[in-house]
């Protein structure tokens, strides 16, 4: 979680994860959310302690317990989301060189500490895409995506395995990531695992 954190304020660009005493702040400054606590462990005690703190509406908290687990916890004003509820999920990280599907043609950008890979239709549009931060010997994943018109070709798997392989180029053995639903399905079939549920809560009195 600490890791996964860290490197979701960089890859979003955001500032440095403040430390609270249940874990993580992060300001987030974005319509409907604009901030969010990360708590690396979720016993009642922390969840209702951070939970407690926020007088902001569409402050969110994300911690690693199940969505019916965490709601009793939560004061007056605190819903669960469990849409917004995915995954923490983790893989030691192994280059495997994929090779794009025909038709596709790839770029890798790197920005302000991040790294993007995008592919591209023979028509020059957007087909998919992803990127990651890097954090010694770990990197987070952010952000792939395939678009409708374009999935089920292998897409979201090359995204996945290139990033991989830029990822093991720097020094990186771990890699670690928030999966949605339809995300984690893809990600179990290139051997991610998943250590805990990620809870979305929000504060909308």
């Amino acid at each position: 979680m600490t890791t996964w954190v860290s490197g979701w304020a960089v890859s979003r660009e955001r500032p440095r994860p403040a430390r609270m005493p249940w874990g993580f702040y992060i300001d987030v400054d974005q319509p409907g959310q604009v901030g969010r606590h990360v708590l690396p462990e979720a016993p009642g005690s922390l969840i209702r302690e951070a939970a407690a703190s926020v007088a902001v509406p569409d402050t969110w908290l994300k911690a690693p317990v199940a969505p019916d687990e965490v709601a009793p916890w939560l004061p007056a004003g605190w819903i669960v989301d469990e849409e917004e509820t995915g995954h923490l999920m983790a893989t030691d990280l192994q280059a495997t060189h994929p090779r794009l599907p025909e038709g596709y043609t790839a770029t890798v950008e790197v920005r302000n500490g991040v790294t993007y890979v995008r592919v591209h239709d023979g028509a020059g549009e957007r087909a998919a895409g992803g990127q990651m931060a890097v954090l010694g010997d770990a990197t987070v994943v952010d952000r792939v995506v395939t678009e409708e018109a374009h999935r089920r070709r292998g897409l979201g798997g090359y995204v996945m395995r290139t990033l991989a392989d830029l990822a093991v180029a720097e020094g990186a053995q771990l890699g670690v990531l928030g999966a949605t639903d339809e995300g984690r399905a893809l990600y179990e079939t290139l051997g991610w695992k998943t250590h805990a549920p990620l809870a979305a809560c929000m504060y909308r009195p």
